[in-house]
């Protein structure tokens, strides 16, 4: 009776906490959303750069620096006798939201959200450096480091005091609180480095965060907390995760928990912390001037007294929750989103809190306040020396209530999804050309940052995951399109100096810029190659293509640029005709809206052996006697009598007379693999109960008084031959068609999808889906990445760590799919690719599907305030992408498919990229006799299964080089293997001098260590520290090993041999 009526009261302290207020959507699950009714040199420091710390402080000039105390040691004592309640003051500043970075930073347009970075930390340091008793944590380098700059030398030092002393601490630390469902683990690491750089060369190790803090994304990934254990964090916590989830781990005193992070590496075991209010205070005790919460009135001759009352009911408060965790610490996180505006009035509410409650000590209360932080608590939890669960899964999906499952996001706004892929492109390009440049211009820094910091703010938990406003959406794609832009300088300058053999012309205006007209080639980019738009090859008759490879091996990819002419010719540096194919565009890529060009064909060819992390080019002729295409054009309409059959040597496959895929046949075995389109109806409601909810920009909600309706039955195909590839263009309706394709040379079909604008006239949002059907016997399970890396099995209608109550039977069983998923029985494997993040599933055996556009007319009430119903040209948004199949039997071909999977993961991630110019101006002869038109940085091309993901200028002269092992351990009984290099051998007549980093390059890998905590299946003593456990090689040979999922991080400087 006791356990029911204690269960009764949790189920009403969790609906509270943990769900959304459905009497005022205003306050939803949005974390609290608290409405309660340009200098380029980043680093701060003036140019000035330090190598990465060890354990020691930044240089800083305040009188108390040799006494200053940070980290651990600066954290208050705590009563082992007593119940302690670290207050944790903090604010969660979105990185855009509801309003862009720039109107959150300076608090413009008020009239959509009181909050203004600027003032928050204004009023905060000042609140500090009155009293020193006082803590608060910052989050979001973006804001810091802008704010930052605004500072004069005197406040600086002050900061820095206060950082020193442990009083303003750094948690998380990354250019902005990431999401976990649709980033990349590439663009993860490389915004937490960026802004872990700017903390290390401003603070030193005191600036260094010690705990991941992420409290605000929608459900949690493994990888991310696996790449916490490597940049050496000694904890994590977080504030969302499925209701069920929250509610089985309080009851069970399981909130706090050692997650077993990588099934591949050592070392990745992270404590991972649940947060008992999300991020928000107390209810009841928000002392913002945001809030309306009544605040402490200890004026005893006041008719409104309350001290008394209000102690009462915060005592009431942290005792249920303590009840709730293991040990006698807890954390109340104080704050939420855009807090201490005005720090004074909440610093001062807490002071009386904490004075008046603590006064109570002497009359038998056990309790004991004070400020503190996250990293404090943590270490008071190493401290209590008890052991602690496990878990081995991941926190998705994440469902605030029954009907509200966050999984919607995993695809809402498709094309900035793919923008900001792009945008990951781009900026590994650039940081390489910025590299290798034989002459590194002035301007390539400030061009080169711009980009990272766009990429930065790109990962947010609003930006990425499409959850955002839609001016905010545009305000994004502005921001990183200004970015791609000004990186475009570097990699002109680059390639000119490589190709022509010149140093850059200083322009008189910028010292050391050269000037636009000095060099021979613009070697401009096509952004609008996805609509098979390019102004040069539309409109040139000789034109150059300078195909760039980012990868640390040669390539063989295809490539297609839009022509206007019908015949050409391409030949490369050696004279060599290369053979290739004129392609007719789809009539409905022809006709897209916005589309500004009469150009109606595609001209293809393979760049052969293009060198590793370097380029090959070409140079393209239009031949005007011949008007003969090389391409045979057949047209079938619906209902013939007869499949079709396209494809290889390798593989074909057949449509059947409905003109829709049917099989597959590889190596002479025939296996049935369809594939159609159909959508899913948005449920609408007033979202004042849970039974009435929406779809919305977060949500995933099928209307559950109908089942998804399937596009059409039949559709019209164009059949496109040729020696290059084979094409099959299929019209399903008015706004959906797509392309298959099969390349000559490819063991793999590529599915280019044309969905939009979704017809909304009748007043019904639509959600659409691409499904694949085999036969395969998949159990109900399947496959998804985890950020693109380890692979995570799921198991429809089930979770690991509890047992699942669901009513949402489609969106339930949605997951992240942020490169691939995969099914599979013991015979068969099929496994899709995707060439953005996207939300996939297997709802039925032998099925796979995935979601690529959505537009709803409704809003899911959970904060954004507007439905997500893009548009483009006055009409719905037209989305273009692409899937890439690889399916066959399971056995001993090598490499396997999983191996496959994983190398082609990497040329969707980052394909050869293609350069232009027009070139009526140069003949072939003098371009092939003056100008160097094949050219590669590294001497010698690293193995298949070695990424090179982080090639960039670092400091002093200095590189920041990162390379992973891209396979997991069993998918290929040769890939898979542990694999050595030597780096020397990739920089011939260099002297190579390495040191390792942490993954986060903001520590020395042999000053690596991170608190240990014990698990109920281990033996260790919690006293023990992980030291040094990733193993220090021995570099003086300058080879590497790396196992399978290992990513290794290096600071390289490189001498010319005498």
């Amino acid at each position: 009776m006791i356990r029911t009526i204690f269960l009764t009261i949790l189920n009403l302290c969790l609906l509270v906490n943990a769900l959304p207020s459905m009497q005022n959507v205003k306050f939803d699950d949005k974390t609290f959303r608290l409405m309660n009714d340009e200098s380029d040199n980043s680093s701060g420091n003036s140019g000035e750069y330090k190598i990465p710390v060890t354990q020691r402080h930044a240089k800083n000039e305040h009188k108390n620096d040799v006494q200053s105390k940070c980290g651990y040691e600066s954290c208050p004592k705590i009563k082992p006798d007593m119940l302690n309640v670290h207050l944790v003051a903090h604010t969660h500043d979105d990185v855009g939201w509801l309003k862009t970075v720039d109107q959150y930073y300076y608090g413009s347009n008020g009239l959509i959200q009181k909050a203004g970075v600027q003032y928050i930390l204004d009023s905060v340091v000042e609140a500090l450096l009155q009293d020193p008793e006082k803590r608060f944590i910052y989050v979001e380098s973006a804001f810091f480091t802008k704010w930052w700059r605004e500072q004069d030398d005197k406040l600086k030092e002050k900061v820095k005091m206060l950082v020193s002393e442990g009083r303003l601490g750094f948690i998380g630390g990354a250019w902005s609180m990431n999401d976990e469902a649709t980033a990349h683990y590439q663009s993860i690491i490389d915004q937490f480095t960026w802004g872990l750089r700017f903390l290390n060369d401003t603070f030193g190790e005191c600036g260094r965060p010690k705990v991941g803090w992420q409290i605000d994304p929608f459900g949690h990934s493994r990888e991310q907390a696996s790449l916490f254990a490597r940049m050496g964090f000694d904890g994590l916590f977080i504030g969302r995760l499925d209701y069920q989830d929250k509610l089985n781990r309080l009851t069970s005193k399981t909130a706090e928990m050692i997650w077993k992070s990588s099934a591949n590496l050592d070392d990745t075991d992270l404590f991972t912390g649940v947060l008992y209010n999300n991020y928000g205070p107390p209810n009841g005790f928000c002392f913002d001037i945001l809030c309306d919460d009544e605040p402490i009135i200890d004026d005893k001759y006041s008719p409104d007294y309350n001290v008394e009352r209000r102690v009462t009911e915060f005592v009431n408060h942290i005792k249920t929750q303590s009840e709730l965790y293991r040990t006698n610490n807890i954390i109340l996180t104080m704050g939420g989103d855009f807090t201490y505006m005005d720090a004074h009035v909440y610093y001062k509410n807490l002071d009386k809190l904490i004075r008046y409650t603590n006064s109570r000590q002497k009359d038998g209360l056990n309790v004991n306040l004070f400020y503190s932080t996250p990293s404090c608590y943590l270490k008071s939890l190493h401290d209590s020396n008890i052991t602690w669960p496990t878990k081995s899964d991941d926190f998705f999906p994440y469902a605030s209530d029954p009907h509200a499952y966050w999984t919607g996001y995993f695809t809402s706004r498709p094309t900035l999804k793919r923008f900001e892929r792009v945008g990951n492109h781009f900026l590994q390009i650039c940081k390489q050309l910025s590299s290798t440049a034989k002459v590194k211009e002035n301007h390539f820094e400030p061009h080169l940052n711009m980009l990272r910091r766009a990429m930065g703010v790109m990962q947010h938990h609003d930006a990425v995951t499409g959850t955002e406003k839609q001016h905010v959406a545009s305000d994004y794609a502005r921001l990183l399109n200004q970015a791609i832009l000004a990186c475009g300088a570097n990699t002109k300058s680059a390639l000119n100096q490589f190709t022509t053999g010149k140093d850059p012309q200083p322009n008189t205006g910028h010292q050391n810029h050269s000037t636009p007209d000095h060099w021979d080639f613009k070697f401009q980019s096509c952004l609008n190659l996805n609509i098979s738009v390019c102004d040069v090859t539309e409109n040139s008759n000789q034109f150059i293509v300078t195909v760039y490879n980012s990868l640390a091996h040669a390539t063989y990819q295809y490539v297609r640029v839009p022509v206007g002419g019908l015949k050409y010719e391409v030949k490369d540096y050696r004279k060599i005709v290369v053979p290739s194919q004129l392609v007719p565009l789809p009539n409905t890529v022809k006709s897209l809206d916005g589309r500004f060009s009469n150009t109606n064909n595609e001209l293809v060819f393979q760049a052969n052996e293009v060198p590793a992390l370097g380029y090959k080019s070409y140079y393209i002729s239009r031949i005007m006697n011949d008007i003969d295409p090389d391409v045979r054009i057949v047209t079938r309409q619906k209902r013939k009598p007869q499949p079709v059959i396209i494809g290889n040597d390798f593989l074909n496959i057949t449509f059947d007379v409905n003109g829709l895929l049917s099989e597959i046949t590889i190596d002479g075995e025939t296996s049935k693999l369809s594939q159609n389109f159909l959508y899913y109806k948005g449920a609408v409601g007033n979202n004042e109960v849970f039974d009435n909810r929406s779809s919305g920009a977060y949500i995933f909600r099928p209307d559950p008084k109908t089942k998804e309706k399937l596009i059409t039955k039949e559709a019209t195909i164009d059949v496109i031959r040729g020696d290059q590839v084979d094409e099959v263009h299929q019209v399903f309706n008015d706004w959906i068609s797509q392309v298959v394709r099969v390349y000559k040379n490819e063991k793999f079909i590529e599915f280019e999808w044309l969905v939009g604008p979704i017809p909304v006239n009748d007043n019904i949002g639509k959600e659409i889906v691409s499904r694949f059907f085999t036969v395969m016997k998949s159990g109900g399970a399947f496959y998804t990445d985890s950020n693109g890396r380890e692979m995570l099995k799921r198991q429809r209608n089930h979770r690991d760590t509890w047992k699942l109550s669901l009513k949402e039977q489609i969106a339930g069983n949605y997951y992240p799919v942020t490169t691939k998923i995969a099914i599979e029985d013991k015979t068969h494997r099929l496994a899709i690719l995707t060439d953005r993040a996207q939300g996939g599933s297997s709802i039925f055996d032998g099925t796979v599907e995935l979601m690529v556009h959505r537009r709803l007319l409704h809003d899911d009430a959970f904060g954004v305030g507007e439905s997500l119903n893009e548009t483009a040209y006055g009409k719905g948004l037209v989305a273009r992408g692409k899937h890439f199949i690889i399916f066959g039997s399971k056995g001993t071909q090598y490499p396997t498919l999983e191996g496959r999977e994983r190398l082609l993961q990497n040329q969707i991630l980052v394909p050869n990229w293609m350069f232009f110019d027009e070139a009526s101006n140069v003949s072939y002869d003098d371009w092939m006799n003056k100008y160097t038109n094949i050219h590669s940085s590294i001497g010698l091309a690293l193995p298949q299964n070695i990424y090179l993901m982080t090639f960039e200028p670092w400091k002093d002269d200095s590189f920041l080089l990162r390379f992973e092992h891209i396979l997991e351990a069993n998918e290929d009984p040769e890939l898979s293997n542990s694999t050595r290099f030597n780096l020397s051998d990739c920089f011939p007549g260099y002297v190579i001098e390495l040191k390792q980093v942490t993954l986060s390059a903001n520590q020395w890998i042999e000053d690596y260590q991170r608190l240990h905590f014990n698990s109920e299946s281990s033996n260790f003593p919690n006293d023990e520290i992980q030291n040094n456990i990733m193993k220090v090689e021995d570099l003086s040979d300058s080879e590497i090993m790396l196992n399978p999922m290992e990513i290794k991080t290096f600071i390289m400087t490189m001498y010319q041999k005498v």
